[in-house]
């Protein structure tokens, strides 16, 4: 994660903008009154979904309960299996 000033960024603000975009990097910027990140689109939708699923009542404990299920007994995968 990049830490810059408002003046820096306004100064490399499209390669800042870039560097986010292409990296999947963070900037934080400083100011007198707080900070604010800048992060991608991408990353931020990331986010909302992680946050989305852990908000799921139960749905962690399943997930955690499903690492320890052993796949040897699981039927092979058939592509051309009927839902």
């Amino acid at each position: 994660m990049s830490i810059t000033n408002v003046s820096t960024l306004r100064k490399n603000l499209f390669g800042s903008l870039e560097t986010v975009v292409e990296y999947n990097d963070a900037i934080t910027v400083t100011t007198k009154n707080g900070n604010v990140v800048i992060i991608s689109e991408e990353e931020y939708n990331a986010m909302r979904e992680t946050i989305f699923l852990t908000s799921q009542p139960g749905l962690v404990q399943r997930i955690k309960e499903g690492e320890n299920e052993d796949i040897s007994s699981m039927p092979v995968y058939n592509p051309n299996e009927e839902w």
